[in-house]
């Protein structure tokens, strides 16, 4: 391939880059590829059995594997090559990248990139977790992987540790092949999304321990209890044969680091402008590499909006002023994209809060003068949203506020 003929390459086979590369041949891009480097183009999708998926994208509900192949589908269909097997070792300046295949390396350019890479889940060993390191320890990836993709189940009385929207999805699986949780335990002071999950643990017979430390994982070749230490002092055990760390996501930003692209400390992926434009004017970024974590019906909405912005640019429709950086009041801990331009169209800021979040916020210049604004009331791990208009003026510096009530 070449640059001449391969006009967009995206990389990462996920909701947002499967929809990415499905709306830039519907808007008339010539050649797209999208380059996935495990053995099947879907995403995490394709290891969650249970819906809902698929209701804003087919209007119907879906298991995650079937959406994952109707999105594939849809893809194929559009005219998008996709290959397999194929993994994007680096990203050189104008448009080159380095691909480790199963024919050996590759080289290959294209017009524009689009980096979807999408994000992992923190490890016990990130976690920091004490105790023995016994079988029955893993992530929320990897339990879907053995269910789904496998047909094996693990364990029968795991503990679940966090309370994120992803742990509850666990819940989920496990029901869905026999498996009965022992516990929910989240180490800060209450779930983590909405109040109403709580209510999820009471239907499902999830007992939900919050603020608990985690003491120890027991165990010497399978897990057998996990100790916990409450906020009151006071320890306590559970009995239980596997342990199974959820959430706390962080970008699979590896890529984007070795290949020299600015990095967002909020976020820890790529900072993005209004466009989605990285700080390599050929790479344009989507999907859950971006902003931890959002659902897939969010991220296809993304990659879809993205794709006309790349079509804009391959068109040379990209406004030409510098890009303004965003400053975060106290209380927010990232906002994206990170950088506006001025002519860009109207955005919307995803932003999250440190805990939980009321009040307004507020997209002002450094004067006070308000350019924006939105009342919020979200739960911890919850995403906020402020919608921007189209600004053709902008100031040298943006500020970003979170006003809380009280």
């Amino acid at each position: 391939m070449s640059a001449m003929d391969l006009d967009v390459a995206v990389i990462g086979g996920g909701p947002s880059g499967l929809a990415a590369a499905t709306e830039l041949r519907r808007l008339g891009v010539g050649r797209v590829v999208v380059l996935e480097r495990f053995g099947v183009a879907g995403g995490i999708p394709r290891h969650c059995g249970h819906p809902p998926f698929g209701m804003r994208e087919f209007r119907r509900v879906l298991t995650g594997p079937a959406y994952a192949r109707r999105l594939v589908g849809t893809a194929l269909a559009a005219g998008v090559e996709i290959r397999t097997r194929c993994t994007v070792t680096a990203i050189r300046p104008g448009g080159v990248l380095e691909l480790a295949t199963t024919d050996g390396a590759e080289t290959l350019a294209a017009k524009r990139i689009l980096l979807a890479t999408g994000n992992r889940e923190t490890t016990r060993a990130a976690a920091l977790v004490p105790g023995l390191r016994p079988v029955g320890v893993m992530n929320t990836a990897a339990l879907q992987s053995f269910l789904y993709e496998e047909g094996r189940s693990p364990f029968s009385r795991p503990v679940i540790v966090g309370s994120e929207m992803v742990a509850y999805s666990a819940v989920l699986s496990c029901r869905r092949h026999g498996i009965r949780p022992a516990a929910m335990v989240e180490s800060r002071g209450r779930v983590q999304g909405p109040r109403f999950y709580a209510l999820a643990n009471r239907m499902f017979g999830v007992p939900l321990v919050t603020g608990a430390e985690i003491v120890a994982i027991e165990g010497k070749t399978r897990v057998t209890g996990l100790r916990l230490r409450e906020a009151s002092g006071a320890e306590r055990r559970i009995d239980c044969d596997g342990v199974i760390f959820s959430g706390r996501f962080t970008p699979e930003a590896a890529l984007a680091r070795a290949s020299g692209l600015a990095l967002d400390a909020g976020t820890l992926g790529p900072e993005i402008d209004g466009a989605f434009r990285s700080s390599d004017p050929c790479v344009f970024v989507a999907g859950n590499v971006l902003h931890p974590v959002e659902t897939a019906g969010y991220c296809w909405a993304e990659g879809r909006r993205i794709a006309g912005r790349i079509a804009a640019d391959l068109a040379g429709e990209a406004p030409a002023a510098a890009p303004v950086p965003l400053t975060l009041g106290p209380g927010l801990r990232y906002a994206v994209p990170q950088r506006l331009v001025a002519g860009e169209g109207p955005v919307t800021l995803n932003l999250r809060a440190e805990g939980a979040a009321k009040g307004r916020l507020v997209l002002a210049e450094p004067s006070g003068r308000e350019l924006a604004a939105a009342s919020v009331s979200a739960a911890p791990e919850a995403s906020l949203r402020l919608d921007v208009p189209a600004l053709d003026v902008l100031p040298g510096q943006l500020v970003v506020r979170l006003d809380r009530e009280g």
